[in-house]
């Protein structure tokens, strides 16, 4: 075996596999969620913790109001029976009452189910039942019929407890199955008043191995599986963010992303332990508007929101054509260039930077206007971010971070340094995690943020856990000679075509919407065909201002087979294909009459294409491509 140290005192470990790891030392790791909780209103009680959306203003809690409440409901959870490790399930949008419920659940030394409010009935039940989960919080009435449609397969549920009652009438009921959250609270209080120790004992009494949150992965193929995920877990996260450095007390996130996914509880775990204030909106078509509004510092996104800015910038650029389009194409130009040198560790020469200036006036002020103006850097997370769009991002002056993690660690494991932001990667590994890449190409993760296991599946959860504490992530990776770590695709999403040669389609499909503002989705299709081959949907939002601009009356139907359209997806195919290898290039492109939706189990709830599910139903439209 031989070792070497790379950048930044990282490991780089022979035998044929490159061991890095972050090299920033880790804070202490508290024990529990609610004692970071305990110690943050101890430390900044008056300091704003939460800010939400109240009629046409903005409603804001402290530390100290945010824990009071948060131990309200906890405490009513108790006085329901609530046990350690007992789980309680959240159905809500983003909101900042979904966050103190998840408190209260941690407080109360519960395990928090998480369910996307999109989820079907059916799979709510599968949840639920498969959980075990003793209460629930619905959101409102909607949420609360999918329960009462399934009571009969959901025995273990105990209590429903109902956030919104506007529209739902609960008179004339026989029991007590569902109480109002305004109820919870109102038993914690009383509770409170007789026990004021009760909370913070249940608290002190939690450990580090007890299971915090289940999280059932959407997946793209078969049932969900339970990831079960411990305060250890969440801790360890939390403390990890901290020794980046990345994130300060003084900081606003914008905190619209699932609360149902890991990524959005990877975000509150470092709000707790960092301090900072959260502006919590999840309604995803306010996001532009709220950027301009909250003027935020950070914001965390999937890769779709700024494929989303760059094809509105870029379109509507475009469309004005003349000088402005002129300028607009030279700034970026400019700016490429400033961010290449500082990427290769060179000095910006006198001119270049005189032009950078200049380009920031005219440009790139405007565009960091529309982000709010104040904004430090975004993370994307949860897929591919497209090396176009980083690029963009970072000639404008406003940095993305990508990262990697999945549901299994903790969501957080691997990121890009300010300091080193090295677009077209997903970074260095967090301080106290590994990262590897086995013989076979797998990346492999082993750290405090690895899953206690898959729930009730022992068999699925020894596929993944190796021996020496290794997580088989199931995606293609490489590490470089500084330790940082590259995502290929996922190993089960790799196509083999009919002569034998694999491709990665998830980078083709980032690239291909990079090249082609029009573009929302785009599945790459070859296996066991001889050539590849796609389906692409349009955005609705820039297609819309192309099709006024071309005189294309009609709708998505009437775009989809308009030849104006056609011409612009098969110009950018043309250039996809120019840096692709032979057997990599998509020979043709059907362009559907409808994006692709959650809805319509087309995509997970992370917006990850279900590939399987949109080959099936497209079949053929895939097969008319082929006759020829």
């Amino acid at each position: 075996m031989t070792t070497t140290t790379g950048a930044d005192g990282k490991d780089v470990t022979g035998d044929g596999d490159r061991v890095t790891r972050g090299p920033e030392v880790l804070p202490p790791i508290a024990a529990s969620l609610g004692r970071l909780l305990a110690d943050r209103v101890a430390s900044t009680p008056d300091r704003e913790a939460l800010r939400a959306p109240k009629g046409t203003g903005w409603q804001s809690w402290t530390w100290a109001q945010t824990s009071d409440w948060a131990h309200d409901l906890a405490a009513g959870l108790l006085s329901l029976g609530l046990q350690p490790e007992q789980r309680v399930a959240i159905v809500n949008t983003t909101t900042a009452t979904w966050i103190v419920m998840d408190l209260a659940v941690m407080c109360a030394g519960g395990a928090t189910t998480t369910v996307y409010p999109s989820t079907n009935t059916d799979d709510v039940a599968y949840i639920l039942a498969d959980s075990g989960s003793r209460f629930v919080f619905v959101e409102d009435g909607t949420q609360l019929a999918k329960l009462e449609a399934s009571r009969a397969e959901i025995p273990a549920v105990a209590h429903v407890i109902l956030v919104e009652t506007d529209g739902v009438d609960l008179s004339g009921r026989t029991d007590d199955w569902i109480i109002t959250l305004d109820d919870l609270a109102h038993r914690g209080k009383a509770l409170r008043s007789e026990q004021p120790a009760l909370v913070a004992a249940t608290v002190d009494a939690v450990t580090p191995d007890q299971l915090a949150t289940l999280i059932y992965t959407s997946g793209t193929t078969g049932r969900p599986k339970g990831v079960e995920l411990t305060h250890g877990n969440w801790c360890y996260e939390a403390a990890a963010v901290e020794a980046l450095s990345l994130l300060r007390n003084d900081h606003l996130q914008f905190l619209w992303l699932p609360l149902s996914h890991s990524f959005g509880k990877v975000l509150l775990s470092a709000q707790l332990q960092i301090g900072f204030t959260s502006v919590v909106d999840g309604r995803v078509d306010k996001i532009v508007d709220n950027l301009a509004e909250i003027r935020p510092s950070f914001m965390a996104g999937a890769p779709r929101i700024f494929e989303k800015v760059y094809a509105r910038v870029v379109s509507t650029t475009a469309a004005e054509g003349g000088p402005k389009a002129k300028i607009f194409d030279w700034a970026i130009r400019v700016g490429r260039a400033v961010a290449d040198r500082k990427a290769e560790g060179k000095s910006v020469p006198v001119l270049l930077e005189w032009q950078h200036k200049l380009a920031d006036v005219l440009v790139y002020s405007k565009i960091k206007a529309r982000m709010g103006g104040r904004i430090d850097y975004f993370v994307s997370g949860s897929a591919a971010l497209s090396r176009d769009v980083g690029e963009w991002f970072e000639a404008v002056g406003l940095q993305i971070l990508e990262g990697y993690g999945m549901t299994e660690s903790s969501a957080g494991s691997i990121l890009n340094r300010p300091s080193q932001n090295a677009i077209g990667t997903v970074g260095l590994p967090l301080p106290g995690t590994e990262a590897r890449v086995a013989a076979d190409g797998e990346l492999l993760l082993r750290g405090p943020g690895v899953m206690r296991g898959y729930h009730n599946l022992p068999e699925l959860t020894a596929e993944v856990l190796l021996a020496d504490g290794w997580l088989a992530t199931g995606d293609i990776a490489s590490i470089d000679e500084l330790g940082r770590v590259s995502i290929t695709d996922r190993k089960k999403d790799l196509i083999k075509t009919s002569g034998g040669k694999y491709i990665a389609p998830s980078l083709i499909e980032a690239r291909f919407k990079a090249l082609c503002p029009l573009l929302s989705n785009v599945v790459v299709h070859a296996e066991g065909r001889n050539f590849a081959t796609a389906l692409v949907t349009l955005d609705p939002d820039t297609t819309e201002s192309f099709a006024q601009a071309e005189g294309i009356t009609g709708g998505p139907e009437q775009w989809a087979e308009a030849p104006a359209v056609d011409k612009v997806v098969r110009a950018a195919m043309a250039e996809l294909n120019a840096g692709l290898n032979r057997w990599e290039t998509v020979k043709d492109v059907r362009i559907l009459a409808r994006d692709l939706t959650v809805e319509d189990g087309e995509l997970t709830p992370s917006l990850k294409i279900k590939r399987k599910v949109v080959e099936t139903r497209y079949a053929t439209v895939l097969q008319s491509m082929y006759k020829s």
